[in-house]
């Protein structure tokens, strides 16, 4: 199993995928592979898998409030990085007084906007403390028969960081890097640059894996292993129908303003890089078979949605597993002979069932309608009320 990254949205799709996954394929038991290959926010799912964590299990969690399903709530990824904040703020007048004295020095080579150039150093390297999702790992892995430790978890796992300073790839889980915890590897694994600060392993800095590759599922394949299932949740937007479907009251980007152009460049670098690796497969791997899930370019609900809404969760989930079950039934007679060689079928009864509800099939009430959830704490509510307020008035 290789496992891509895409942020908080791109885990909710990814978990809605690996369900449909999970129930279409006979033959393939999800917390028993043989390896799993994690990057960014895929090393966290990975991570949890082969720790024995079900795909249902996963999708209660982003649904129930209940202690016992280890609920993904906002404030695991979403804490301000304070100390970060407090330092750049601090940072300001040193940096200021540095510039001024530059300008003041040598006013025939330099203007005041180049001196000023210096107070780029005071900007956070990330918004966000990713220390709250180090410590949720090594709490739900320390439950049970879980782990922390890659040596004695009973399947290969690996999860890939960056090297900041190198731009080397690290693959944390091989000898010599599996004495690192699986928390603070994926911890490292998920640090994109901008959003969450780099995180320091004996004495360097590492950032999101997706900066080197997108899925690495190479790592697998160059274990000899002879099928590998892939998950990515990123690719770029066709904007073409998007009008027509009312995605879009106008089918061009940059009418959203700087986050949907940015997601839009970020999505196109990294879906072609993908593309190119998976066809580099071909040559290096010819006895072995990678299948690949991702939504369709023209699924316009995962990109035009507020994933901070508890809301907006849910129905991403729900609407990865739809669509992961509409793909497989459509790449039927494609994909059924690939997987019969590996001894997996692909349950016809599940995907021939059109009304399938994600939720009652893991376990959650359901009233014919809606999910039905158990109340919020009061805190949680506040912010869930607060995030859709803010939201609202972005978008007026």
């Amino acid at each position: 199993m290789a496992l891509a990254g895409g942020g908080l949205e791109g885990a909710v799709y990814e978990i809605g995928a690996l369900r449909a996954l999970d129930e279409s394929l006979e033959g393939v038991d999800f917390n028993s592979l043989d390896v799993y290959v994690g990057v960014s926010a895929g090393s966290f799912l990975a991570a949890n898998l082969v720790n024995q964590l079900t795909t249902a299990q996963m999708c209660r969690a982003i649904v129930s409030l209940e202690p016992g399903e280890h609920p993904f709530h906002s404030g695991i990824f979403l804490t301000p990085a304070r100390d970060e904040l407090l330092r750049s703020a601090a940072a300001v007048p040193r940096l200021l007084l540095q510039a001024l004295q530059k300008y003041v020095n040598n006013p025939a080579d330099r203007t005041l906007i180049d001196s000023m150039t210096r107070l780029g150093r005071a900007l956070p390297v990330g918004v966000f403390d990713n220390e709250n999702i180090r410590a949720y790992l090594a709490k739900i892995y320390s439950l049970k028969d879980r782990t922390d430790d890659f040596r004695t978890l009973p399947s290969r796992l690996v999860v890939v960081a960056v090297d900041l300073d190198s731009g080397v790839p690290r693959r944390l889980g091989d000898p010599g890097s599996d004495h690192i915890p699986i928390s603070t590897a994926v911890q490292a694994s998920t640090a994109l640059p901008g959003i969450y600060p780099p995180v320091e392993i004996e004495g360097r800095h590492y950032v999101d894996g997706v900066l080197s590759k997108t899925l690495h599922a190479s790592v697998a394949l160059d274990d000899g292993t002879d099928l590998v299932l892939c998950v990515n949740p990123i690719v770029p937007v066709d904007t073409l129908r998007a009008v027509e479907q009312g995605a879009m009251k106008r089918g061009q980007l940059i009418n959203r303003g700087l986050p949907s152009v940015l997601s839009q460049t970020f999505r196109t670098m990294i879906h072609s890089r993908l593309t190119v690796g998976l066809a580099s497969y071909d040559g290096r791997f010819g006895d072995a078979d990678v299948v690949l899930v991702e939504p369709r370019r023209d699924d316009y609900r995962m990109f035009f949605n507020n994933i901070f809404s508890w809301a907006s969760r849910r129905d991403v989930c729900e609407h990865a597993y739809r669509a992961t079950l509409r793909d497989l039934r459509a790449r039927r007679d494609e994909l059924g002979p690939i997987l019969a060689r590996h001894g997996i079928r692909l349950r016809d009864e599940i995907l021939d069932d059109r009304g399938r509800d994600l939720w009652t099939h893991v376990g959650l009430a359901h009233d014919g309608r809606k999910l039905v959830l158990p109340p919020k704490p009061s805190t949680t509510d506040r912010l869930d009320k607060l995030l859709d307020r803010l939201d609202s008035a972005l978008d007026a």
